[in-house]
């Protein structure tokens, strides 16, 4: 499905959002809340409370509140499977939630479905196009269905969108020719026709090569630059580090996290990680300093001991001091810092892809 939307099915109005770093209640309890500050309804492009879809005795999606400031770009972050889909469709009014409510750029859906959704541009469970006629004519076709889209410049915006998008080359192809990956394009392009204030895309880099994953990345970017709220779902945990200011978790149908990403970032612990073939050494030394160091696995000959700096006041070059005077010989230092991968990890007890 590409924007702009068609006006089919229902919805349902806001309530006051979620904290910024929240997990749903009744999954994980050890995850803290922060303080929101003076945020209102205003402040967010989308928002969910208690959001629930069932078919039969099935809950694809389970009471989720959803909070996505306006000018972010938020991932939508989950496992293939977890209900990212049926939630985006559920926001964007294309099936109708089994309970919950929802609000769509301050306004209720589907009170208000007419006026929100030619400000929406998205692409939701891939592109669907005629295959014998060109990617520019199926735009000019789609953009013609659009009755807020200006007959007078619909040429010239179909050239621009394929333009921005890397399709210009094949704006004449017929997209029965066109490789998954440039379905992707023209499908971002039909959502670029007109200006957005919500773009809502869906797997956007599904089917592309790096080179065309770094567009899209790109793109996102400068979308937001210009003032436009993305939300972007992926199972994919390097797009969402590369692009994304804040993001939700889903996983077996409710979000587990959301918030920043620097909040999320921030809920793990920042680690010394030392390699040497001296190992007892440096644990000592480090147990000595009032850390807690422990034995990690690595794929190197020697191993690696490492410690949270969690409370610490040791600076890194003193601890690479006191392991040399302590007689450590060391092959390898490195501070890491809290990994989303692990964290995510934890949150949904499944593996993410972690690299495209």
């Amino acid at each position: 499905m590409v924007a702009s939307l068609s006006a089919r099915s229902r919805s349902l109005c806001s309530r006051q959002p979620p904290s910024e770093f929240s997990s749903s209640a009744g999954h994980r309890t050890d995850i803290p809340h922060a303080v929101t500050g003076d945020t209102t309804e205003r402040d967010f492009a989308i928002e969910s409370r208690g959001l629930t879809k069932r078919f039969g005795k099935q809950t694809a999606v389970n009471n989720i509140d959803l909070a996505v400031p306006r000018g972010s770009v938020f991932g939508f972050l989950g496992p293939n499977g977890s209900g990212k889909t049926t939630s985006i469709r559920m926001l964007l009014a294309l099936t109708q939630a089994t309970s919950g409510t929802i609000s769509v750029l301050g306004h209720s859906m589907p009170d208000r479905l007419h006026d929100v959704l030619p400000r929406v541009g998205a692409l939701v469970e891939g592109p669907a196009f005629y295959p014998f006629l060109s990617g520019a004519a199926n735009l000019r076709r789609l953009d013609t269905a659009d009755r807020n889209a200006p007959s007078i410049t619909r040429r010239a915006r179909v050239q621009s969108a394929l333009e921005r998008v890397g399709l210009s080359h094949a704006a004449d192809k017929k997209v029965h020719a066109y490789s998954l990956g440039m379905k992707q394009r023209l499908g971002i392009a039909n959502a670029l026709l007109l200006p957005r204030e919500l773009l809502v895309l869906d797997e956007p880099t599904n089917g592309l090569d790096p080179q065309g994953t770094r567009e899209v990345r790109s793109l996102v970017r400068s979308l937001a630059a210009e003032g436009t709220t993305v939300f972007v779902s992926s199972h994919l945990l390097a797009e969402v580090e590369q692009i994304c200011t804040h993001a939700a978790v889903m996983s077996a149908g409710s979000i587990v996290a959301q918030g920043t990403l620097a909040a999320l970032r921030q809920v793990g612990d920042t680690r010394v990680r030392v390699r040497t073939p001296d190992a007892a050494g440096a644990v000592r030394v480090l147990t000595h300093l009032g850390l807690e160091p422990t034995h990690a696995p690595n794929d190197g000959a020697d191993p690696d001991v490492v410690a949270p700096l969690r409370g610490s006041h040791w600076q890194p070059e003193a601890i690479v001091t006191a392991l040399v005077a302590g007689g450590v010989r060391i092959r390898g230092f490195l501070i890491e810092e809290p990994s989303l991968e692990e964290r995510f990890v934890a949150l949904t007890g499944e593996g993410f892809d972690v690299v495209q």
